[in-house]
């Protein structure tokens, strides 16, 4: 008997959501890792227990001085959607950036 492939982490799921709503943004998924990319530039990953670290993350450029103000704890959805959006403003080409209001 087969066994049934797990679903993806709804997290995760939530996350392709935001960055698949990018012009020309692209997923790799490799089962528990995924990085989001433009024009093969990678502008965020998400981490699920990488290196067997036990932590679930998501990775993305900011600008310099914002991880001071960074937490973890209760996903803020909001703040997610921010960072990702902020990540790939400064990692797409200017033409695709300008096409993506400022969070």
């Amino acid at each position: 008997m087969a066994m049934k492939a797990s679903a993806e982490d709804r997290r995760l799921v939530r996350l392709t959501k935001i960055y698949l709503a990018l012009p020309e943004a692209a997923r790799d998924y490799n089962g528990q890792h995924a990085d989001f990319k433009v024009r093969k530039k990678t502008f965020a990953y998400f981490l699920n227990d990488h290196h067997g670290d036990g932590i679930v993350a998501v990775t993305c450029k900011v600008l310099p001085g914002n991880h001071k103000v960074l937490d973890c704890g209760e996903i803020d959805w909001d703040e997610v959607s921010e960072l990702v959006i902020g990540s790939y403003r400064l990692v797409a080409p200017k033409g695709l950036a300008a096409r993506v209001a400022q969070p």
